[in-house]
Parts: structure tokens; C-alpha cells; sequence
């Protein structure tokens, strides 16, 4: 009969006592296994091999169905789980493997010179005799891969060097891998050396780093666990290995300087990520000096470098992200035999194991957000703003203990009008984009007012998966750094200027659909200080609409209101804060509902595109539509008024139910601004109600020529100018000397 046995990662070998025991990682992923592999017969299991190399895995789901470990091709092999074995003649691995002491187990997985060793050392006794142990059995490849001169030390000593190595990769009692806990701390049989255990996620058991390959081979005096290195004895902590290497020289004048360095000196399970002294040498002069000269930033940067948990090199097979003591994320991952951070190879060597942690050498320094200024917190997508500030003088203006919040919109939001520009506007832009105090995004709300350095408020508008600021809503990427938050944006903000009411009377797009708001007196809502989002259709909705048809259409004010009131909503929405190929409904103030929705960055409104979206007003938010819209559900109970709908809106099937009439909307949906104040008029107080009031006088000479009074309409308008009027003219002195004699002043005086 021909035996096979498994030579493989980490695996367990039930007796009966041990099955009620709870699974751990290394057991779920046995399971998997053996799932994997139930097609092949009774008590299979399959593993990953990576090509080109002997290293096997019981995979993780995710490296299964992807195909590699560590971004390399691995290929799919079938084995017999441990403990188990083939029989001539049949499917699968039927029987089950004899148990031999710990000496006999060497042999029987493999661990060949190991055994040798244990025979010439004088071990082999112990191995034989009575007792429980737990042996970390280094496999034959380890051997050969130990340094050779360490290697040579050990044979050419074999009664205490060789004897006391062996004894260090021993435990006096069985350690099956189910209690084998992350962060355990062993000690061996070797002068109480310690042996740092850890069970990761992934399945992998290491011990001081060395993978368990063949685990849980159980033998009648303890249990033999095959792993992939020699171990050697760990006396040291971190930081008693950064103050005695050469070359982390500027790492430990980072740590000092920071006082970093002695909680590397403490109890724990850290992994430190140590950059070299030419990593250092490597970084801008300026930089390097900045950070080091702030003591806030050395310390991020230093505790950047630390997670606060063990990492070895074979536990990694793809890549994760690891808090750092800094607070922030790191990526590590591997690349074939290479261990990477952030997705790049700079790790020159791997797992200095320490009493508590590893070290895995850099060669390049990690900079944390937190550790860089504002300006510097732009990536590969925000160069042109970012090189716009520091050309114009702009990124020289941050103070480094200034607090600020830069607005960045992504490259492509500059167009090539916008960089021809002349730089003192295009300085106003950018000015447009910087906040002088620190907003980070759990701060912003909506209608939340920010003002820039150019003096301009910017409003924050929140919605269910957008933040936007004025017209432009932020993509993910925001920053923290030493002096501020960076946002990142999709456009360039617009601050708005004007209200709506005048964005329409200035744009002669929007002339016909101005003058039925003017007819049915719905200048005021546009006007006034609000938050409104209007559907504005341009000339060409109206092509079709003659003089007559628009007296109709003008006589039916509540038919007039109604279709104009169906343009607006309650509300300021930006075109790119929906969610894409979402509808969204919003009531409409004539009662009815618009179906919104973005498509491929375009706006539809009730399916109809938004020819201009987001044009940004004072009290809300224009987006232009070239069609009239109308509500389906609204019916026309007029011959005349129908004809004409149907000129305009084709795009729908208006309902007729002859005699329905429009309902009347009173202008009580908005309040307008009323301000009440005293004035005093040749001595006398006065009591002035008004929506607006604007007195001009002209001066020439010493004596009032005339004045001119110009009123928003209200019950006291006709009182004011009568008083005005009989007042007693006084004589004004002249304030400002001219050529000839003559002073002039011009008072304006405005109240909203």
C-alpha cells in the first residue's frame, strides 16, 4: 500500500476529544478545503501552489476565486488532507496514517533534517521518551536557507549549539493550532526564550514569523507543526533595535524628537515600518526640516510607521488596509515575494523579529495627511489647481499654523477658456475656492453659509448621496492636513451674484417666459431673498405662441400661475446632487410633481433634457429646459386655452374636461420682506412700513435742488413724500470743495 501524506500550511487532525472544540480561522479554512475538494473523493483537500514555487495554501475565498496569492498565478492541486491517506484501488484518502512519537513523526512529514539533527544533538531520547511537546519543526528547505555561517556554527557544535536551537523550537506541552491564539506569547524549552504566536484571519499560524506549512501532526508524546524558517532567539524590543542600527539613524532622531521611540520600548505587538537613512536623505531638504521643526507633525509621521498589531510577511497573500498609531491607514500588500505599502515595493527586508513586534525595513518615508499642509494634500487628479495657487502667489499666502479649507476642483473641471483667463481674474476664482477656517466634511450641513478669502459666501447644500457647494458637488477624497481640509470638487464654484428675477431679465433667453411671470405678478417670489429651484424654458418652447395666443393666455391668471408655479419648487437642487439613474419627485408649488432624475451627467426633467444645468442665483438654482413643462395630470376645460397647449407642449397628451377651471394659488406660499422703521423728518419721528425705499439726492451748492423718491409700493409711500414735501428745506454745507466752487454729493440710501 502506498501512503501520501500532505505537506501543506496549517492543518488539524481530529481525535475525538478535540472535535467539540470551536473552530478557528485555521479550521474554517480547512473546511473550505475540504468543500473545495469533496468531488474528489473522502477526506481531499485542495490547496493553491504558487507557479513557480514550492509554497502551498489552504486559500482564502477570495484568493480562490481569484487565482493568485500575492498578484502571482497559483494552480490548483488536490492532496490528501493531513492525516489521511490513500489505498490502492480506491477513491479519495480512506485510511488514516499511523502516530509515532515526536522523533518518528519528523520522518513521517517530511522534516528529514530536522530529524538528523535531533539524532546528532542527542535530542532524539527526548523525542522518544515520555511527555508532552510541541515541536516547530523547521522543514528541510529551512535549513538549506539559513545563513551559512549560522548554519555551520550550529553543526560544528551540535552537544549545545545545535541542541539549544532545537530546544528553542520546543514547547512542554501540545499546542494543536486551534490554541494557537493570535498574540500569544510561548515559552520554549530553550532558557525561557519567548515564542510570539499569531492566527491570522486568513488561516496563516506563524510563530516569531515562521508559517506553520504542516501543522497538527500528531504524535503519542505532543504534536509536530512543520514551519518554513529556522527560528532564532528574540531578546530585543524595537526600540532597542532602532538605537543600535546604523542605518535608522534619522529614524531614530524622528522618534526622539517626537517622543515616539519609548513606546517601542514597552510591552506590546507592534509592526514598524522603518525607513533607512537614504529614505530620509531622499525627501525635499524643506520638507524634512518643516516636519521635523513641528512637533505635532514628527509625531504623525513617526506613528505612521506603527500598527498597532503584528504583521509578518507570509500572513500577507493580497492586500489590506492596517490602522497606523497615527490614526490614519496603511495598504499592505505583496507582490510575489515582495511585501508592499500603498502599492509599492519598498520593503528591503523582512521580519526582524522582536520581543514585541516585527520590523520590516522601507526605503521610502511614508508621509501622513496630517503631517503635510493643506496645499500638499492634492493628488495626481488636482495638479491644475494646485499649480494655479502656487503661480499666482496664492499657496505662498497659507500660513503653516493658519487654519484653512481649500476647495479643489479635479483637473478636468479647467477648461481651456478658464486657464487663458487674466491672471487677476482667474486669482479671484481660486479665492472663490479657499475657506479661511478648517470645515471638515462631518461639519458641513445644509444651508450652512462659508466665506471665502475673496469675501464671497459659498452655501452648503446636503442631499442623500452629495454634499454640494454652490453649482459644484464634491467627489470622495476629502483630507485632513497639519493646517486644513482639502474638499475635492466636480466643477469650478460660481458664487452667485444675482436673484433669479434678474439672471432672467439679463439673460434674453428667458424674455417670454419673464414676461408671463410679470403678468401673472410673480416678480416678487423671484425677487426676494429665498431657496428655489425654477425650470426656466427658453424663447424657443414659445416659437409657436402669437400675440393672441399670449393675450389668452395672460387674461387666465389662475391658468397662468398654475403653469408657471409647475416651474418651480421649494427647495435649491443641484443637477449633480441626485443620485445618478435615480427619479427623484419633488412637489412643484403649483402642487403637481416633477420626475428629476441625471442620466450620463444630464439632467432630465420629466424626461426632457436640461439643456443648462445648476445656473446659480442668490434665493436658488436656474436649470434651463427648452419645452414648456405641464402637469399630466392638470386638465384644460377651455377650447382656446387647449389649442394653445397643445401648440407647445407635444410631448404629452393633455387631458380635456370641458367646464374644469384652474385653481386659484394666492401668493401665500413666500413672505416678503417688510421692514418697519423710524425716520426722522425736521425733527419729527416718523413710522415707515416698506418692502424697499431708495432716496437719492443730489447736491449742488449750498441748497437742496431736488429730491427723488423711488418706493417698492406701500400704504405709507403717498404720507413719506407729503411730508417730504412740506418740510422745511435746511441748508446743507458743502462737504466737498470742487474747481469752480461748487461741492457735490450723491447719497444713496437703501433699505431691503
Amino acid at each position: 500500500m502506498k501512503i501520501f501524506f500532505l505537506f501543506t500550511f496549517s492543518t488539524f487532525f481530529w481525535s475525538p476529544f478535540e472535535q467539540a472544540a470551536a473552530s478557528v480561522h485555521y479550521d474554517k479554512i480547512l473546511t473550505h478545503s475540504r468543500i473545495r475538494a469533496r468531488d474528489q473523493g473522502q477526506n481531499v483537500c485542495a490547496l493553491q501552489q504558487v507557479m513557480g514555487t514550492k509554497k502551498k495554501y489552504f486559500s482564502t475565498c477570495r484568493n480562490w476565486y481569484q487565482g493568485a496569492i500575492c498578484g502571482k498565478k497559483a494552480t490548483v492541486l488536490y492532496e490528501c488532507c493531513p492525516g489521511y491517506m490513500k489505498m490502492d484501488g480506491m477513491r479519495g484518502c480512506p485510511a488514516v496514517a499511523p502516530i509515532d512519537h515526536v522523533y518518528g513523526t519528523l520522518g513521517i512529514v517530511g522534516a528529514t533534517s530536522t530529524q538528523q539533527y535531533s539524532d546528532i544533538s542527542k535530542l532524539r531520547e527526548e523525542l522518544e521518551g515520555r511527555g508532552s511537546f510541541t515541536f516547530f519543526a523547521p522543514s528541510s528547505e529551512a535549513w538549506e536557507q539559513l545563513d551559512s555561517e549560522i548554519h555551520r556554527n550550529l553543526i560544528d557544535n551540535v552537544n549545545i549549539e545545535l541542541y539549544n536551537a532545537l530546544h528553542h523550537h520546543m514547547v512542554n506541552k501540545r499546542m494543536l493550532t486551534k490554541d494557537l491564539k493570535n498574540g500569544m506569547t510561548l515559552v520554549s524549552m530553550y532558557n525561557d526564550q519567548k515564542l510570539l504566536i499569531n492566527h491570522y484571519p486568513n488561516g496563516v499560524v506563524t510563530v516569531n514569523c515562521a508559517r506553520v506549512i504542516y501543522g497538527n501532526q500528531i504524535a503519542t508524546n505532543g504534536v509536530v507543526h512543520v514551519i518554513d524558517r529556522v527560528l532564532t532567539a528574540v531578546g530585543n524590543t524595537i526600540q532597542d533595535f532602532i538605537e543600535v542600527e546604523d542605518d535608522l539613524s534619522s529614524l531614530r532622531a524622528a522618534a526622539i524628537t517626537s517622543d515616539v521611540l519609548d513606546i517601542l520600548g514597552k510591552p506590546g505587538h507592534y509592526t514598524l515600518f522603518a525607513p533607512t537613512n537614504e529614505a530620509f536623505e531622499r525627501l525635499p531638504r524643506g520638507l524634512l526640516e518643516r516636519i521635523m521643526g513641528d512637533k505635532v507633525a514628527s509625531e504623525a509621521l513617526v506613528k505612521f510607521h506603527i500598527l498597532n498589531t503584528l504583521q509578518c510577511s507570509e500572513a500577507i497573500t493580497g492586500g489590506a488596509a492596517y490602522e497606523t498609531l497615527e490614526g490614519n491607514t496603511v495598504e499592505v500588500g505583496c507582490d510575489g515575494e515582495s511585501l508592499t505599502v500603498n502599492g509599492v515595493k519598498m520593503v528591503k527586508r523582512k521580519d526582524i523579529v522582536t520581543s514585541n513586534g516585527v520590523i520590516h525595513l522601507i526605503d521610502e518615508v511614508l508621509i501622513p495627511d496630517s503631517a503635510k499642509q493643506v496645499i500638499e494634500l492634492g493628488g495626481a487628479q488636482q495638479t491644475t489647481f494646485t499649480d494655479l495657487m502656487i503661480q499666482l502667489g496664492l499657496a505662498s499666502s497659507l500660513r503653516p499654523e493658519g487654519q484653512y479649507t481649500l476647495l479643489v476642483p479635479l483637473n478636468g473641471a479647467f477648461s481651456d477658456d478658464t486657464l487663458r483667463m487674466d491672471q487677476r481674474r482667474l486669482k479671484t476664482i481660486l479665492q472663490n475656492h479657499i475657506i479661511n477656517v478648517k470645515v471638515g466634511l462631518n461639519e458641513l450641513y445644509n444651508g450652512q453659509e462659508l466665506e471665502t478669502i475673496g469675501g464671497k459666501l459659498l452655501r452648503v447644500f446636503l442631499y442623500r448621496t452629495a454634499v454640494c457647494i454652490e453649482n459644484s458637488c464634491m467627489v470622495r477624497g476629502s483630507k485632513e492636513g497639519r493646517n486644513g481640509f482639502i474638499h475635492i470638487l466636480r466643477q469650478i464654484i460660481n458664487p452667485a451674484e444675482k436673484t433669479l428675477h434678474e439672471m432672467l431679465r439679463n439673460d434674453k433667453r428667458f424674455s417670454v417666459f419673464l414676461s408671463l411671470v410679470k403678468a401673472a405678478d410673480l416678480d416678487d417670489v423671484l425677487s426676494q431673498p429665498g431657496k428655489w429651484t425654477l425650470f426656466v424654458p427658453t424663447n424657443d418652447a414659445f416659437k409657436s405662441l402669437t400675440d393672441d395666443d399670449k393675450d389668452i393666455l395672460i387674461r387666465d391668471k389662475n391658468a397662468l400661475r398654475n403653469i408657471l408655479l409647475y416651474h418651480l419648487t421649494q427647495g435649491v437642487f443641484i443637477g449633480s446632487g441626485f443620485e445618478p439613474g435615480v427619479t427623484n419627485i419633488l412637489k412643484t408649488i403649483q402642487g403637481g410633481k416633477l420626475y428629476l432624475k441625471t442620466v450620463n451627467d444630464t439632467l432630465l426633467v420629466n424626461e426632457l433634457k436640461s439643456r443648462e444645468s445648476d445656473l446659480m442665483a442668490t434665493n436658488g438654482v436656474i436649470h434651463v429646459i427648452d419645452k414648456l413643462l405641464y402637469p399630466a395630470d392638470l386638465p384644460v376645460g377651455n377650447d382656446q386655452l387647449l389649442t394653445i397647449l397643445k401648440k407647445l407642449i407635444k410631448y404629452i397628451q393633455i387631458k380635456f374636461v370641458r367646464g374644469s377651471a384652474f385653481k386659484e394659488i394666492p401668493l401665500t406660499f413666500y413672505k416678503p420682506i417688510i421692514k418697519t422703521y423710524t425716520k426722522i423728518i425736521d425733527g419729527r419721528p416718523v413710522e415707515v412700513t416698506e418692502k424697499k425705499v431708495t432716496e437719492e439726492r443730489i447736491i449742488q451748492g449750498p441748497e437742496i435742488k431736488y429730491t427723488r423718491i423711488t418706493a417698492g409700493g406701500s400704504d405709507n409711500e403717498e404720507k413719506l413724500k407729503k411730508l417730504l414735501e412740506d418740510a422745511p428745506v435746511r441748508k446743507e454745507q458743502p462737504t466737498r470743495r470742487t474747481q469752480g466752487g461748487t461741492a457735490r454729493r450723491r447719497t444713496r440710501l437703501a433699505y431691503p
